[in-house]
């Protein structure tokens, strides 16, 4: 049995190198996998106190985070291919396309 600190190290590393990457990257793609790293380390903790617990409504959350986040990858790269077809680059500097 490994025990829950160590999800939580591991969850927290994921998290940070997650933030990390969204603060510092100017590519959409890259900040688009960053944000899905920090998903998986929350889903990571959920998990860890599930077991912990002996619940299975963390498990049941997992579930919920995992679909929002397929819609939000799915919307995310229907708006960079969209940019992309507009300005012929994904740099997150360039995109000023709402503004008038």
């Amino acid at each position: 049995m490994i025990p829950l600190h160590y999800y939580l190290v591991v969850s927290a590393l994921l998290f940070s190198i997650g933030t990390v990457g969204v603060l510092t990257r100017r590519n959409a793609i890259v900040i688009f996998m960053c944000v899905e790293l920090m998903l998986n380390a929350v889903n990571l903790t959920f998990v860890a106190f599930s077991n912990f617990l002996g619940s299975l409504d963390g498990q049941i959350f997992v579930f919920f985070v995992m679909t929002v986040a397929a819609a939000e990858a799915a919307v995310g790269l229907a708006l960079m291919i969209a940019f992309f077809k507009n300005r012929e680059s994904i740099d997150v500097e360039e995109m000023n396309l709402l503004k008038l």
